[in-house]
């Protein structure tokens, strides 16, 4: 067992911090060596097929510990961008020049970031709800609106309702019958749905409480056209639900612009 207090070996026998720090430190120096590796994939620097480094020697490179190396290189293989051959070594995967689409949580902390993937959203979200208009089955039905009541049960809290929205828009990729919006859908996630506290930050109960109703009518009227297997409607609705809501957060990113401007 390593004394806390006691220094430990990091780098390639150098001394360096406490041992109460050494964790936040590996993480911190992990996140770097992993990025750093990644862009030398990435731009071809290290092409598909070559061997990888061994650790033996990006340790000796890059000044830190074996630990580093090895928690860098095992994210670099989840990700799929190198391959180990077994009694070969390890090598850059043929796949590694492509990147995977990535919407973060993180890159949504703005409303200017949120703008855009309504954008995206906008086309997505229209052709689901008609493809599912004219597929949907009496259980996708059913699914939808099991979404819609939780929903207005839980308006009150806004994690929980943007659960439930999220339930909505995974029901609606379901009655598509196609597995890749049911994927698409699921992948994203909460980044499909606007935090509402980004929205409605310093804004008032009433104000929560009116959002709820005006997504409760929008939804209703996509759940409706897609009862009815109504595609041209069922995409109208969705279209109008989108537009709204890019309407609402566009105006709201306009009066912080002027507020920051003064």
């Amino acid at each position: 067992m390593i004394d806390s207090t006691s220094p430990v070996r990091s780098g390639c026998g150098r001394r360096t911090r406490e041992g109460t720090r050494l964790v936040r430190r590996t993480s911190s120096l992990t996140d770097d060596l992993f990025v750093k590796l990644e862009a030398r994939i990435r731009s071809g620097e290290m092409p598909p097929g070559s061997r990888f480094p061994a650790q033996k020697d990006i340790c000796a490179a890059e000044n830190v510990s074996r630990t580093v190396v090895r928690e860098a290189s095992a994210r670099l293989a989840a990700q799929g961008l190198t391959t180990s051959r077994q009694g070969s070594g390890v090598f850059v995967a043929a796949t590694a020049a492509y990147r995977a689409f990535q919407v973060t949580r993180e890159e949504l902390g703005e409303l200017a970031d949120v703008i855009k993937l309504l954008e995206m959203r906008l086309a997505i979200e229209t052709e689901m709800a008609a493809l599912a208009a004219a597929r949907r089955t009496t259980a996708n039905i059913g699914e939808i609106r099991a979404a819609l009541q939780r929903m207005a049960e839980v308006s009150e809290d806004a994690e929980a309702a943007a659960q439930a929205d999220i339930a909505f828009h995974l029901a609606i990729a379901r009655a598509t019958q196609n597995d890749y919006y049911v994927r698409l859908i699921d992948f994203l996630g909460l980044r499909l749905v606007p935090p509402r506290s980004l929205y409605l930050r310093d804004q008032s109960a009433e104000s929560h409480r009116a959002y709820a109703a005006l997504v409760r009518i929008e939804h209703d009227a996509i759940l409706d056209a897609i009862v009815r297997m109504d595609p041209p409607r069922a995409r109208d609705a969705a279209r109008h639900h989108m537009q709204e809501s890019l309407s609402r957060h566009s105006e709201l990113s306009e009066i912080a612009q002027l507020r920051d401007a003064d």
